[in-house]
């Protein structure tokens, strides 16, 4: 069963003010001793004699780094903070970190209940350790009023005991992913003349071209392609990435593959949206256009064996996905 300190409604208000809440503390109890550290102390009701106001300890290692606790019998704040033992989580020995070294880590203080051979811990909370901001914790874990209840079972023979867990989150593969839309309603358009294109064989390539600083191309099949072989022209807009060298996942392209009426003012064309990626990285129609249409001389698509082939291309979307070196 949890027990919510009387900072919880406090902190309630803070974080609906936009304020932070680190006051804010449920505990629960649990056979298991702390995994990493226990710290005893012995005649407690000696502390305030003995002038001691802050006590850090020896530090104690978990996860590859090393920690201490900073414990303060009277409160970190006498101010606010008197009627409460105040105890923080703080990086030990920083010496071998490099610069601007950052450690997040999953951490819990325990208290030991000395009559029901329990712990009163926190709920691991989540929290970034920086050089700036090198410890963590709560400035009212516990009421003086409570721990020193002996029917509590906290202090027993004038002796307490707290501890301490901490479990590090490590970025295993961390990536940043971003989604930039562009403004689509500005196009690119490139068109050319295909000549002989009764003599071409199976395939007619065009050269890369860049729109949105992204590599493109049509390839054409004038005789068609798989199930559209012998009946249809096949074409397709291919991809090739980004011609900035920024490691571009994907990019939403509208796209429109037109055979120009040379004859009359009208155009055979499709169009449509779709996502390029290196993995999919060609859209397209198997079945443009029928062979025999575009060969018939009446129709007016081949005119002294030349074809008139336009594309327009808007980039809708590029995302862009950016790996970071994995840290602990």
């Amino acid at each position: 069963m949890a027990l919510i300190t009387a900072a919880s409604a406090a902190a309630a208000r803070a974080v609906a003010a936009g304020r932070p809440a680190d006051d804010y503390i449920a505990l629960e109890t649990r056979d298991a001793s702390p995994a990493h550290f226990l710290f005893k102390i012995e005649s407690c009701s000696l502390l305030q004699n003995c002038g001691i106001d802050k006590y850090e300890t020896n530090d104690f290692v978990a996860g590859e780094y090393k920690w201490k606790l900073i414990i303060c019998p009277n409160g970190d704040d006498k101010r606010k903070d008197c009627d409460y033992i105040s105890i923080y989580l703080a990086m030990g020995d920083t010496s071998f970190m490099p610069a601007n070294w950052e450690v997040n880590a999953v951490f819990s203080i325990f208290l030991y209940n000395q009559i029901h051979d329990n712990y009163l811990y926190s709920l691991g909370i989540t929290r970034r350790f920086l050089g700036v901001k090198p410890q963590w914790g709560f400035s009212k874990f516990i009421s003086k009023e409570f721990l020193t209840d002996p029917s509590n079972g906290y202090i027993v023979d004038d002796n307490c005991v707290f501890g301490a867990e901490v479990s590090i989150v490590k970025k295993e593969a961390f990536a940043i992913e971003c989604l930039s839309l562009k403004n689509f309603e500005i196009s690119y358009k490139r068109d050319w003349k295909i000549p002989n294109f009764s003599k071409l064989l199976n395939v007619w390539e065009s050269e890369k071209f860049i729109v949105r600083d992204h590599k493109w191309n049509i390839i054409l099949y004038p005789k068609g392609e798989g199930d559209a072989s012998g009946r249809h022209v096949s074409v397709y807009l291919y991809y090739y990435g980004s011609n900035t060298g920024t490691p571009s996942e994907r990019v939403q392209a509208r796209h429109t593959i037109c055979i120009k009426n040379q004859l009359h003012d009208q155009y055979h064309k499709k169009t449509s949206t779709n996502w390029f990626s290196a993995s999919i990285n060609a859209w397209g129609w198997l079945t443009l256009m029928e062979i025999a249409t575009i060969n018939d001389p009446k129709k007016g698509f081949i005119v002294n064996d030349s074809c008139l082939l336009e594309v327009e291309i808007s980039v809708k979307a590029v995302v862009q996905v950016s790996p970071l070196p994995i840290q602990k």
